[in-house]
Parts: C-alpha cells; sequence; structure tokens
C-alpha cells in the first residue's frame, strides 16, 4: 500500500509564499533594518560619549577651538579639581538622599492604595480614583505658590523635609500600580482568604511577590525624575549645603562657564547614579512596562 503524504495547511503554504514574496521584493530588508537600528543607536549615545570624552579632555584641549573626539591623555584628575571647585560630593548627597527617600515612599505606599483601589468595592471607589487622578492635570507651577509659602510659616524652607515632602507620593504611582495589581488573578485572593489569611497577609505573601516588576520600573521612574528635579529644589533651598546636583551644575556653570570639561565631569556624576540603577533593575524593566499597560 502506497502512503501519501499529507499536504502541508494551506495557511503555511501561504505563510511561506509571502516571506518567499517578501524576499524577492526586499531582498536586503534585514540587512537596511540593522543598519537603520544601529545609526539610530549611534545617533542615541554620541552625545553620552562625547560628554564622557569632554570630561576627562584638559583645558588645552577643551579651549583649543575644534572638537576633540578622544583625549590624548585622559585626564583623571579632572575628579579632584570638580570636587575642589565647588562641594559637588555634598550636591551628590543631597540628590540620592532626596531621590531615595521619595522612591521608597512610593514603592511602599503606592502598592497599598493600588491594592485597594484594584481589589475592594467601596462607596466612592470611582469619584475618589477620578479625584487622584485629576492631580496630574494640576502642575507644580500651580502648587509652588501655595507651598513655598506654607512652609516658610512652618519653618521647612532649605530643609531635607522641605524638599522631601511635596513629593512623597504621586497620582502616577497609584495609577500605576493599581493597573498592575487588578491583573492579578482574583482566585489566588478567594483562596488564600478560604484558607484563613487576613488581608495584610494576602498582601505580603500573595500580592508583593506578583509587583516586582511594577515596583522596579515605578522606582527607576521615580528615582529618574526626583535626581533631575530643578524647579523646586531651586526655590525651596538658600544655602550652598542643601542645593542637590541639578542646582549645583547649574551654579558652577554659570561662575566657571569656560571650564566645559570641569562642567561635563559634573554631569556624568549626576548620570552614574541613575545608570547604576539600570543595570542593576534592567531585567524587570520590560516585563514590567509590558504589564502595567504602559505603551
Amino acid at each position: 500500500m502506497m502512503c501519501v503524504p499529507t499536504p502541508p495547511p494551506a495557511s503555511a503554504v501561504i505563510k511561506k509564499k509571502k516571506s518567499i514574496a517578501d524576499e524577492e521584493l526586499f531582498p536586503g530588508a534585514r540587512l537596511l533594518s540593522l543598519i537603520f537600528i544601529w545609526i539610530a543607536a549611534a545617533i542615541a549615545v554620541a552625545p553620552l560619549l562625547y560628554m564622557i570624552s569632554l570630561a576627562f579632555q584638559s583645558d588645552a584641549e577643551v579651549s583649543g577651538g575644534s572638537a576633540v573626539l578622544i583625549p590624548a591623555k585622559w585626564q583623571w584628575e579632572n575628579i579632584g579639581r570638580l570636587f575642589a571647585a565647588a562641594p559637588f560630593g555634598r550636591f551628590l548627597f543631597n540628590s540620592i538622599l532626596v531621590a531615595g527617600l521619595i522612591t521608597c515612599s512610593h514603592i511602599v505606599f503606592a502598592p497599598l492604595v493600588g491594592y485597594v483601589f484594584a481589589k475592594f468595592d467601596f462607596p466612592g471607589k470611582q469619584v475618589f480614583f477620578i479625584a487622584i487622578l485629576s492631580t496630574m492635570m494640576i502642575p507644580l507651577f500651580v502648587r509652588m505658590i501655595p507651598l513655598y509659602v506654607w512652609f516658610s510659616q512652618i519653618g521647612w524652607l532649605d530643609t531635607y523635609q522641605g524638599l522631601v515632602m511635596p513629593f512623597l507620593m504621586s497620582a502616577f504611582s497609584i495609577f500605576l500600580m493599581r493597573q498592575f495589581i487588578a491583573g492579578v488573578p482574583d482566585s489566588l485572593i478567594e483562596a488564600a482568604r478560604v484558607d484563613g489569611a487576613n488581608e495584610l497577609r494576602i498582601y505580603r505573601s500573595i500580592v508583593l511577590p506578583q509587583c516586582k516588576p511594577a515596583l522596579t520600573v515605578l522606582g527607576l521612574f521615580t528615582f529618574v525624575f526626583q535626581m533631575n528635579e530643578f524647579l523646586w529644589p531651586l526655590i525651596a533651598t538658600s544655602s550652598l549645603e542643601m542645593r542637590t546636583i541639578t542646582i549645583g551644575l547649574s551654579i558652577f556653570k554659570s561662575e566657571s562657564f569656560t571650564a566645559w570639561n570641569l562642567t561635563a565631569m559634573g554631569s556624568l556624576m549626576l548620570f552614574i547614579p541613575v545608570c547604576l540603577l539600570f543595570v542593576l533593575t534592567q531585567k524587570h524593566i520590560v516585563q514590567g512596562i509590558a504589564m502595567t499597560g504602559i505603551k
């Protein structure tokens, strides 16, 4: 008895013909796309690479009138010159402390509020949630004068609490965690309740372990935003000891506007903590962004 081979599915044949036709019409499509990606990556990375090169150039190379891509000799002493010219150690410490405290507050409290809005029903739930989201429409410029007057009256200007308190929580953090926790299966929570677990135990043992990607994204976004914050620290601080690194860089650039190598070194000091945090958390970032509905 002769065996007749089973023909491939029609969809497979159509897909194969389509791929062959695409290769015939665009024989170098893959190569062109790779070239485009490399060009785009080079354009994005080029300013950062030049900032690193500029930070380690000598004064003669900076003031020579022509761009130097690679220093003839890497001036590692520029790091010491930067910290001798201005208290950048204090600036960096203030920025990391303020950004770290605000990030910790968001990571601790935003999942709690997001869990309540995602998994509980109570009167006025939608009203409260819309009211919280509406605060995202209010820019800092509107709140700035009342905050300044209030903090001036209670003596919080030029203090760490004055820098931290206005940003301890945000509607974006609550929305981000609510969107993620809404995807946690209700069956897991109901099963835990049937087993006798209280809400705190359910939150700690079931909800939080599944929120690691979202918490990583939230922590990174919050830390980067606060490290780059400029306007409120400029208004809320007056002494040099309380300045953050963004304000310190602005002051240093206005006083030493020709020392581009030291200014670039200061910018590099601002970039390093954010880069290290990204490297440590990168495996959770893509997963967290995909699972929280941020496109």
